[in-house]
C-alpha cells in the first residue's frame, strides 16, 4: 500500500530529483499533485524543476561525496534520476543501503552510458542493434571508424539530447568527430561509441511505463532530430502491424530487463517490417513532451503514478498530436517571450515555457503543442504556432 503524508512535516513523503531540468519540472508538478514533497538537485541554480520544487540543492552530481552528503540529509523516499551525469555506482551503494532509486540503481547504471545498455540489449538480451564498436582514444577510435566503415555515428558513451554527436560522412569527418565527442560528453572526455549508420525509413520512441498493475506501451512517438538534438516529435507515428508488435516485444524485453518501476523511453529504427534497437532511457523524454496534449496521463503523470507504486489501469490517447522544440540561440540570462497571444490564438494549441535562466549557444527554451485530425495537421499548426513567436534576447 502507498502512503503519503503532508509535505514539510515528519510524516511527508519525500522525492529527491537528480537533475531539474524541463523534464524534472513536469514530474516534479505531478508529484505534488500526490501530495509528495519535492527537492530539486542540479549543477546549477534556478533550474526549471527548482522553481516550482519545494527546496532545491545546487551540486555537481557526479561527485559522489556531494551526492550522497545531500541525500543523507533529506533522506528521501524515493530518488529519481532525471539525466545521465550522476555518480550512479554511489546510488548502487545507497540502493543497498536501503534508498529507493527509480526505477534501480542498476537500471541508472547501466544506462548512464551507451556502453551498458547496449551490451545489455546486444549481447544479453540478443536484440538487433546497429554493429558497434567502443573506443577509449583517438587510435582506437581511428581503428573503429575502419572496422565500423563509413558513413558511421559517432557519440560519447555519456551525453544526451545530440550532445558531442556526429556522422562520418566522409574521410574528412573523422578528426572533427573525435573532437567533438570530446567536448560534448556529460562526464568530459573519454570513452566513444562508433556505430554503423543504419538506413531507415524512421525512427520512434516507445514510450514504456513499468507499474504495480503491469506493463503499457503507449502509441509511438515518432520525431525528427537535429544532430541528435530533438526538435519536433508526433504521436502515433504510423507503423505497420508487424513492425508495431517487433517493437512492442523489445520494449518489454528491455525494461524488464532493467526492472523497476517509471516509464522508459525506448529508441528504435524502423526499416519496413524490420526493428533495430537504439537506446533507452530509463526516465520521461524529451520525444515524449507531446503526451502533455496527446493523452489524458502524460509521461510525467505516468512515471508519478508508476514510481509512487500506483496502478496505470488505463491511458487514453486523444488524437493525433505534435510537439514543436523553442529553441533560442544567443549567449545571455535574459531572454524574452512575445507574440504567445497569437500562438494561442488557434484551437489545439499549447505552450510550456520552462523558465531557464540562461542560454550560451542554443538551447531547448519551451515547447509548442497541437492536436489535430492528423499527424501532419498537427505538426503543421504547431509549426504556424511557433511562426508567430517573438523571442528577444537582451544583453546580458
Amino acid at each position: 500500500m502507498t502512503k503519503i503524508g503532508t509535505p514539510l512535516t515528519s510524516v511527508a513523503k519525500k522525492a529527491l530529483l537528480c537533475g531539474s531540468g524541463e523534464l524534472g519540472k513536469e514530474v516534479a508538478i505531478e508529484l505534488q499533485r500526490y501530495g509528495v514533497e519535492v527537492i530539486a538537485v542540479d549543477r546549477y541554480a534556478n533550474a526549471p524543476a527548482m522553481q516550482v520544487a519545494h527546496r532545491s540543492h545546487v551540486l555537481s552530481m557526479l561527485d559522489p561525496v556531494a551526492l550522497r552528503a545531500v541525500i543523507e540529509q533529506e533522506k528521501p523516499d524515493v530518488i529519481i534520476p532525471e539525466v545521465e551525469a550522476i555518480a550512479t555506482p554511489e546510488l548502487v551503494k545507497l540502493e543497498k543501503e536501503g534508498y529507493h532509486v527509480v526505477p534501480t540503481a542498476a537500471a541508472a547504471l547501466l544506462t548512464m552510458n551507451r556502453e551498458g545498455i547496449r551490451r545489455l540489449a546486444a549481447e544479453d538480451l540478443g536484440i538487433k542493434t546497429s554493429f558497434y564498436r567502443f573506443a577509449d582514444d583517438y587510435e582506437g577510435f581511428r581503428a573503429a571508424v575502419e572496422e565500423v566503415g563509413i558513413p558511421c555515428v559517432v557519440k560519447p558513451i555519456m551525453s544526451s539530447s545530440g550532445h558531442g554527436q556526429s556522422t562520418v560522412k566522409k574521410a574528412e569527418d573523422i578528426d572533427k568527430a573525435w573532437h567533438n565527442a570530446q567536448e560534448g560528453g556529460r562526464a568530459g572526455a573519454g570513452r566513444v561509441i562508433v556505430e554503423r549508420f543504419v538506413d531507415f525509413d524512421y525512427e520512434i520512441t516507445l514510450l514504456t511505463v513499468r507499474h504495480s498493475a503491469g506493463t503499457t506501451c503507449l502509441e509511438p512517438v515518432g520525431h525528427h532530430q537535429v544532430d541528435g538534438d530533438y526538435r519536433e516529435s508526433w504521436q502515433p507515428q504510423a507503423m505497420s502491424p508487424a513492425a508495431l508488435e517487433k517493437a512492442r516485444e523489445i520494449a518489454v524485453k528491455v525494461t524488464g530487463a532493467l526492472g523497476g518501476y517509471g516509464i522508459f523511453g525506448v529508441e528504435m529504427f524502423i526499416k519496413g517490417d524490420e526493428v533495430i534497437f537504439s537506446e533507452v532511457s530509463p526516465r520521461p523524454h524529451d520525444t515524449g513532451m507531446v503526451t502533455m496534449i496527446s493523452q489524458d496521463i502524460s509521461e510525467f503523470g505516468l512515471h508519478a503514478r508508476a514510481v509512487l507504486g500506483l496502478p496505470v489501469p488505463e491511458v487514453r490517447f486523444y488524437g493525433p498530436s505534435a510537439s514543436k522544440a523553442i529553441v533560442v540561440e544567443g549567449d545571455t540570462d535574459k531572454v524574452e517571450f512575445d507574440g504567445i497571444e497569437e500562438v494561442l490564438s488557434e484551437p489545439g494549441v499549447q505552450i510550456r515555457l520552462f523558465g531557464k535562466p540562461e542560454v550560451c549557444g542554443h538551447r531547448r527554451f519551451g515547447v509548442i503543442l497541437a492536436t489535430d485530425e492528423s499527424v501532419e495537421k498537427a505538426l503543421a499548426k504547431a509549426e504556424r504556432a511557433y511562426s508567430k513567436l517573438k523571442i528577444t534576447c537582451l544583453p546580458r
